[in-house]
């Protein structure tokens, strides 16, 4: 039995107050900035302090830094999952799928460093079944990639893997010399992913 759609199971998770949503949301955001400077080791106490809560607030909602890591590795991935459905309904299919990979490519370091949330699964909306972040991503790629086809704004023959792998290509150039993933030079990524998008725009009859 529920009450408001509230489980009155003993020991059911309840839904959080709008105040208590508002600060987990804020730790996920503040978390994920931090995690993109200084890397997934930066402390957790300088978390709580730039999102303005106390440390009880911040282990409360994540007891430990790997729960903290999952839900900022969650929370990118759905956006960007959001993201590209919103861009569906953009003028221009190619540049629709470039400005995703452009937002896409922007924190990867951060999301590359959360090897541990590997193993998280998401709802999909219109199967019902559970998802990998891989699945996500490759369904996201995908769906502006073959809009990008269609429009003929991309060449034909370009597969979603493909697409993937030159999008890890472009990570892979623009790691930084100590190995350090969060630390990549944004006009260098920029500049790999203007080259790299001219080489998948489709081919004229002189190429």
């Amino acid at each position: 039995m529920t009450t408001d759609g509230i489980p009155s199971t003993p020991g059911a998770s309840r839904p959080l107050r709008a105040d208590a949503r508002r600060n987990r949301e804020q730790l996920i955001q503040v978390a994920r900035a931090l995690f993109s400077e200084q890397g997934i080791g930066a402390p957790l106490d300088t978390v709580a302090t730039r999102a303005g809560v106390g440390p009880g607030t911040l282990y409360r909602h994540f007891p430990t830094r790997q729960a903290l890591l999952d839900a900022v590795f969650r929370d990118r991935i759905e956006t960007l999952s959001r993201q590209a459905r919103e861009l569906l309904d953009a003028p221009s299919p190619g540049a629709a799928l470039r400005e995703w990979l452009r937002m896409a490519l922007a924190d990867a370091g951060a999301i590359h460093s959360l090897t541990n949330s590997a193993s998280i699964t998401f709802q999909d909306e219109e199967s019902g079944h559970e998802m990998s972040c891989n699945e996500l991503l490759h369904r996201a790629a995908g769906s502006l990639l073959a809009r990008a086809q269609q429009a003929g704004e991309i060449r034909a023959d370009l597969t979603t893997p493909e697409l993937i792998n030159l999008v890890a290509g472009i990570l892979a150039v623009t790691e930084d010399h100590t190995g350090d993933r969060t630390k990549r030079s944004q006009a260098v990524m920029d500049r790999m992913l203007t080259l790299m998008m001219e080489g998948v725009e489709p081919r004229t009859s002189s190429d």
